[in-house]
């Protein structure tokens, strides 16, 4: 039906205010928020369970957005996750000023501190973006300069934040050989033999690259997370292999400066 006046269309808008205009948006975007706040892939049932959204509505939700990359289906597990879609999102997010400008001063310290070259990164899909990057004074110059993309698996700053993930969401990220990415010839190339090398990060509070991003260079590094408990970024140090360094000294030093970045960004 049409309605007869101005004031009709306008008592019908002022009583639907309140309302989604576009439900479909407004529960896909309830469903990918709720995904990013548990610690792991869950269940669909889950889902419409949390967000009082009909079974069959969430299926179709998840359907499109596994489509456009956004989740992935564990079938194996009857769960679904996030996929590299949304760490794009979250990775677009971290790589603007807000990141860059409260974790560069403690950058530079760290740097300065170590004696060698430090760098900031973010996860954007199977990557780590470097966002910001303090070359140490007659040291070598790195691949790790801002706006650089290079593999996680591959990089501490990586190996630190996929340490930190659920491990579903690993395996969602790394299903097989295919998404591993080669520099070297060094580093893990199955999922297997990443679960090996995330385990010791685990084990060790940190991550490590022996020239698997360059040869000769060796680095170490630590995730810093959100006030959810999920990697927001990682940070490392990066010195010649030749050197003799200490690599839990250094990894103290980046501790230090992960919490104090992580109080920064509101984790408590």
């Amino acid at each position: 039906m049409i309605p007869d006046s101005a004031g009709s269309v306008a008592a019908g808008a002022d009583a639907t205010s309140d309302r989604p205009q576009v439900p479909a948006a407004d529960q896909t975007l309830r469903i990918l928020s709720l995904m990013a706040r548990q610690p792991g892939p869950v269940a669909a049932r889950t889902l419409a369970t949390a967000l009082a959204i009909p079974r069959s509505t969430v299926y179709h939700l998840l359907a499109t957005l596994e489509q456009h990359g956004f989740v992935v289906h564990l079938a194996a597990d009857r769960r679904w996750g996030l996929s590299t879609a949304a760490f794009e999102l979250a990775g677009g997010y971290l790589r603007q000023e807000p990141l860059a400008r409260l974790g560069r001063p403690l950058i530079a310290a760290l740097a300065d501190r170590a004696g060698e070259s430090a760098h900031l990164g973010v996860m954007s899909g199977r990557d780590v973006v470097y966002i910001v990057e303090e070359r140490a004074p007659r040291r070598p110059a790195l691949v790790t300069d801002v706006g650089v993309r290079l593999p996680a698996h591959l990089t501490a700053t990586g190996r630190a934040m996929l340490a930190a993930l659920p491990r579903e969401q690993v395996r969602a990220l790394y299903p097989d050989a295919a998404a591993f990415a080669d520099r070297t010839g060094r580093g893990p190339r199955t999922p297997t033999q990443l679960r090996e090398v995330l385990r010791a990060v685990r084990a060790d509070g940190f991550a490590r690259e022996d020239g698997e991003v360059t040869i000769g260079l060796r680095s170490v590094g630590v995730a810093i997370r959100d006030h959810a408990g999920w990697p927001a970024a990682g940070i490392a140090v990066t010195w010649p292999d030749e050197g003799d360094r200490d690599q839990t000294e250094l990894a103290g030093l980046l501790t230090t400066a992960a919490t104090e970045l992580e109080r920064r960004i509101g984790r408590r």
